[in-house]
């Protein structure tokens, strides 16, 4: 009994040292009103956003019924005003064979309008799409912001239409950045993704992942299918670099060297008489006749800096050179061994056998050794086996029946 009145004792006086200020007491003491204050952030960013983000609908290229009698398939998609002119961004997924695109905003009074929407540009490796409507009026734009300005455990809002479901909010965190080990449906493409809990489900593609300035830092785009709280978005940075072209050529015009990068890890760079704690990507292929290999680029060349901006990452890399554009130069820092080398280049368009971001054509860099293979467009088994299986994800795209 003494030891349990002792044991009341001391907790009644830590309750009145925690109430107290300029008490002794060996904790800090947490306040409500932050948490409060987060709560209400997060419903005015939804709320704020809510009369951009628009739903949308589409019909196959073959309008017409199908041999069993059924109407054709409609597929459902988010999206959201990024001009007041009626400008809209979603993903090229969404809107992919699609012969009449419609969408779906509120009006200023809150009632549903409805327009057809044309398809301005789309680009398959970013997912990211530019449809137009003509509205007669100006529409509420949502502003694009960076994706640079959330890291992991900040709060995000994601809205959309999952399963049709307009205007629908869900919300959650940043769970990692820079994800480049995905690919939905196996397909090839330039892959940044943020990861994110909060919720994406079919027909929450292309819909806006907002920061709590209600500012868009990413598009949402793919789901893993065998887990729960891992959805995945495309960061705003790289839709940002490519509208311009989508609205100019109504497709993304890639710069091309010829090259395949890999990353300078620790095995390779041992491998290449390069401390660890060198920086940079390695040259690990060379297409015969490209840009890359007329300015004398061979693989085991180490590129540690792109117009004096440090490289660190062969993705990022490769992604900077194609977003640059056919006709651009750039200057590369290059380390051979142990001579540094500097290197001019013109991006060009890339022939139809060599894709940007292909196949290996030399499994281990040499310096002394320059492949004449042409780089393949897509991997091959064998790649496939070498670097192991990406986690299954797929777009969050809904096919729905009549």
């Amino acid at each position: 009994m003494r030891l349990l009145l002792v044991a009341c004792t001391l907790v009644v006086a830590g309750v009145g040292h925690a109430a107290g200020e300029g008490s002794g007491r060996v904790w800090l003491e947490a306040r409500n009103h932050e948490v409060r204050e987060q709560r209400s952030n997060l419903s005015k960013v939804a709320r704020a956003a809510m009369p951009s983000v628009v739903s949308i609908t589409t019909l196959p290229d073959s309008t017409e019924p199908e041999a069993s009698g059924e109407e054709p398939q409609k597929g459902i998609g988010s999206g959201f005003i990024i001009h007041p002119d009626g400008y809209i961004l979603t993903s090229a997924h969404v809107v992919e064979g699609a012969g009449n695109v419609t969408i779906s905003v509120d009006s200023p009074r809150g009632y549903p309008e409805t327009y057809e929407a044309r398809v301005v540009g789309q680009d398959l490796r970013t997912d990211c799409a530019l449809l137009k409507v003509e509205a007669g009026r100006k529409l509420p734009a949502l502003k694009l912001a960076s994706a640079s300005r959330v890291e992991v455990a900040d709060w995000i809002v994601v809205i959309g239409s999952p399963f049709g479901l307009e205007h629908s909010v869900t919300v959650g965190v940043v769970s990692y950045k820079g994800r480049t080990d995905v690919t939905p449906n196996g397909r090839p493409g330039d892959y940044d993704y943020i990861q994110t809990d909060a919720s994406i489900n079919p027909g929450n593609s292309g819909g806006p992942v907002l920061d709590l300035n209600g500012d868009v830092v990413a598009i949402a785009n793919a789901v893993n299918v065998a887990g729960q709280g891992i959805g995945f978005a495309v960061p705003i940075d790289i839709a940002k670099a490519i509208l311009p072209q989508l609205k100019t050529y109504g497709e993304v015009r890639r710069g091309w060297l010829g090259f395949d990068v890999r990353d300078l890890s620790p095995q390779v760079a041992s491998e290449l008489g390069m401390s660890p704690k060198n920086h940079g990507v390695v040259v690990w292929a060379v297409s015969e006749g490209s840009p890359a290999g007329r300015a004398g680029l061979r693989p085991g060349d180490v590129i540690v800096s792109m117009d004096t901006e440090r490289v660190e990452k062969a993705s990022k890399l490769s992604w900077q050179l194609a977003a640059r554009g056919v006709g651009k130069s750039v200057v590369l820092q290059v380390r051979r061994g142990q001579q540094p080398l500097k290197v001019r280049v013109t991006l060009e368009e890339p022939p139809p056998e060599a894709k940007p971001a292909t196949t290996v054509a030399a499994r281990r860099p040499s310096p002394r050794k320059t492949s004449s293979s042409r780089l393949q467009p897509v991997l091959t088994e064998e790649d496939l086996e070498d670097e192991g299986p990406a986690p299954s994800v797929r777009p969050g795209e809904p096919l729905l029946g009549p």
